[in-house]
């Protein structure tokens, strides 16, 4: 078997999915994207399938283990994006051969079904009341695990006011929804080394089930101390790259919970080994996935065969195309917060060719940025 095409459809929200043809005429599909740089990773695709073109897709650690170091420079989000949407159509080919879902070659299940979280933001930066009733909804529709973002913008060294105003916003957060559902906050990585101690210190008496990226990604021995300042565990990942980029993280003990993304970190098997190695540290893999159905798809392969799994993010969109409606010949169901173990063989799902044409726009869309109202200057987002 070898490998002979490829093919890439930008589609609606923001997403951009990958089909890989092989010469026997077994298809595969993955997700390769960086949210706002959607035709930049469409380019590095490409860009590394010519040099995989005629390879059996069978061998994915060697295809991979050529993309990654068959050039000089290595790594970075374009390239590991790339490679790990390659990476998950290899995946769905090889199950698909041999009629067997991923985690069946990944060593079997741990689990019978898959606890997910939802997010609860229903506009950007919501009063009390709709953040709350947000959250009501999610638990009345069975979720028991939810996430919410701090607001936006913040300065490296913000008021008392700033700090209250979402301190009490997250208190009756935990009011309105109880004690027995989890809430996790994301900073998003918003919130400076200064700040955050100040605000893990004043969230702890409300219990989040982790804070995400409390300060940016780049320097661990900074999110180390903020780990160490607080009772909260804290959780990281996303912008994190090949099982490389997460040993500084276990080694320094910077946080409880892993989030690697399986369209950014280098795909299914990288982050496989990335899980094996949190084992090691008595740590968790919650996978990071605010992006379309075939990386959530990857993202249950991962979920179902690991030990350590703690929730899987989901942004669960109005028309449930993120769940595959209308893009699957069978969409993916959350039943009471769970999604069953899928059993079709590869990444489990079948891609409607002709309803996906309904989805293509040009990749445009472009994250948000913010500014600082007083001076005009950029604020993280």
């Amino acid at each position: 078997m070898k490998i002979v095409k490829f093919e890439t459809y930008n589609l609606l929200p923001r997403w951009l999915f990958l089909k890989i043809t092989t010469d026997e005429g077994v298809c595969g599909w993955g997700e390769p994207v960086i949210e706002g740089k959607s035709t930049v990773v469409e380019e590095a695709v490409h860009t590394l399938g010519k040099m995989i073109i005629g390879e059996d897709p069978m061998n994915i650690e060697h295809l991979w283990q050529l993309m990654y170091r068959g050039s000089f420079y290595r790594g970075g989000a374009i390239i590991c994006s790339a490679i790990s949407g390659i990476e998950q159509a290899l995946w769905d080919i090889k199950g698909k051969v041999y009629g067997m879902p991923v985690w069946q070659m990944l060593g079997g299940k741990c689990r019978d079904r898959i606890r997910m979280y939802a997010h609860i933001t229903p506009v950007e930066n919501p009063s009390v009341e709709e953040l709350c009733k947000a959250a009501k909804e999610k638990v009345a529709q069975g979720y028991t695990a939810l996430k919410t973002p701090i607001h936006v913008p913040l300065r490296h060294i913000d008021t008392m006011k700033t700090v209250e105003t979402y301190v009490n916003k997250f208190a009756a957060l935990r009011e309105a929804v109880g004690k027995d559902i989890d809430i996790a906050i994301d900073f998003h990585g918003r919130v400076s080394p200064a700040m955050a101690p100040i605000f893990c210190r004043e969230l702890e008496k409300y219990y989040p089930m982790f804070v995400e990226e409390p300060v940016l990604p780049e320097n661990v021995d900074c999110m180390a101390r903020i780990a160490r300042s607080t009772t909260i565990p804290i959780a990281t990942g996303e912008r994190l790259f090949t099982p490389w980029a997460f040993r500084q993280v276990l080694e320094k003990q910077a946080a409880n919970v892993l989030q690697p993304d399986l369209s950014h970190c280098g795909g299914i098997l990288s982050t496989f080994k990335i899980a094996a190695m949190a084992a090691n540290y008595y740590v968790n893999i919650a996978p990071h996935n605010p992006l379309g159905p075939i990386a959530l798809a990857s993202c249950l392969q991962i979920d179902t065969c690991i030990p350590n799994f703690t929730a899987q993010e989901n942004i669960r969109l109005e028309d449930g195309s993120d769940l595959g409606k209308n893009l699957f010949k069978r969409a993916f169901e959350i039943k009471d917060g769970y999604i069953d173990v899928p059993t079709a063989p590869g990444l489990g799902f079948e891609v409607n060719e002709d309803a996906i044409k309904d989805y293509i726009y040009d990749g445009s869309w472009s994250c948000p940025v913010y500014y600082h109202e007083d001076d005009h200057s950029v604020a993280d987002w």
